[in-house]
């Protein structure tokens, strides 16, 4: 049987990018069994899904440990990129290992920019279950200490994997996330019980220039699970947009922000999920998808962002300090 790796995987291996220099002792590419479901499928817990192979590539840093921590990267509407690369070698650099699932190439799929209901974001929930199953099995990780670190769509799916509904239906008996750290992800939407969440750290980082995922909706979600009593927190980075920890996405000059005030979607009963401003399911067309910036690379924001990221690590994980 052909083995199954990622062009997109392939090519980050054998580029590169200038950055982190961080040495890595292992580089695997895995094969990853999954299904690929609808958001209604999803909710339900239907049996219905149409199981797939997906790749993952888990970069083991170069250390004595014999098992170390571990993040598992969702990426973004536009792939597996620089940005999901740049972290792994940041992360790497921290003794940390990584696992970056590709829920784009063995699904058919190059990019959701312009059309996102080719693959729902619940999608990647699975996805990111399934990898934390893999790393609970690899004699050189640490069970008790793998994180998930997603951006965009990723990081919708990285903050949403944290509710206990969704936790009860797909995660793996036996392993958890230790802490879930969500990149300006879209929280346009509200499931039903979604303020119980697992009892770990929810980090959120976000521009607060983003026209794309509007700040104020995650805010008021964050608040809304402080208020229940979760470890929810949002940092907050001036001036960044959406993508501001992407190298590959240009500076965007400063000016008028074109803003979309985002859809208010919910969850009216199980799986029925609606547009409130429409009391309709939501649709390529509906208003509230309509407006938004470009995204742009903040090289001051991203710095930020690393920095906080491993802080957050060294906490979580009991890390000796940066080098």
């Amino acid at each position: 049987m052909k083995p199954f790796v990622s062009p997109v995987l392939v090519c980050l291996i054998a580029g590169g990018v200038q950055g982190s220099a961080a040495e890595v002792s292992r580089i695997e590419l895995l094969p990853l069994q999954t299904v690929t479901v609808t958001e209604e499928q999803f909710l339900t817990a239907s049996r219905d899904g149409r199981p797939v192979t997906i790749a993952v590539e888990l970069r083991l840093p170069a250390t004595a440990a014999a098992r170390v921590p571990a993040v598992v990267l969702l990426h973004g509407s536009g792939g597996a990129n620089t940005r999901d690369d740049r972290w792994s070698r940041d992360l790497n650099d921290l003794g940390v290992a990584t696992l970056l699932v590709d829920s784009f190439t063995g699904r058919g799929i190059v990019s959701t920019v312009a059309d996102q209901s080719q693959l729902s974001e619940l999608t990647g929930i699975i996805d990111a279950y399934r990898a934390l199953e893999l790393l609970a099995k690899h004699p050189r990780i640490d069970v008790t200490r793998i994180g998930l670190l997603g951006g965009s769509r990723g990081g919708m799916s990285t903050l949403y994997a944290s509710i206990n509904r969704f936790r009860r239906m797909y995660a793996p008996a036996g392993a958890d996330f230790a802490v879930y750290m969500s990149f300006y992800p879209p929280c346009s939407r509200t499931y039903m019980d979604d303020t119980d969440v697992v009892e770990r750290p929810i980090r959120l980082f976000h521009g607060t220039a983003d026209d794309v995922a509007p700040l104020a909706q995650c805010l008021s979600y964050v608040k809304r699970l402080q208020a229940a009593g979760r470890d929810a927190q949002l940092t907050e980075y001036a001036g960044a947009y959406h993508g501001f920890d992407n190298p590959l996405t240009p500076v965007r000059p400063a000016g008028p922000q074109t803003t979309r005030r985002g859809c208010d979607l919910y969850e009216q009963s199980v799986g029925r999920v609606l547009n409130r401003e429409t009391g309709l399911p939501l649709t390529r067309n509906d208003e509230c998808l309509k407006g938004g910036g470009p995204p742009g690379y903040d090289a001051r924001a991203h710095a930020k962002a690393v920095e906080d990221v491993k802080a957050l690590l060294q906490r979580v994980f009991k890390l000796e300090p940066a080098r």
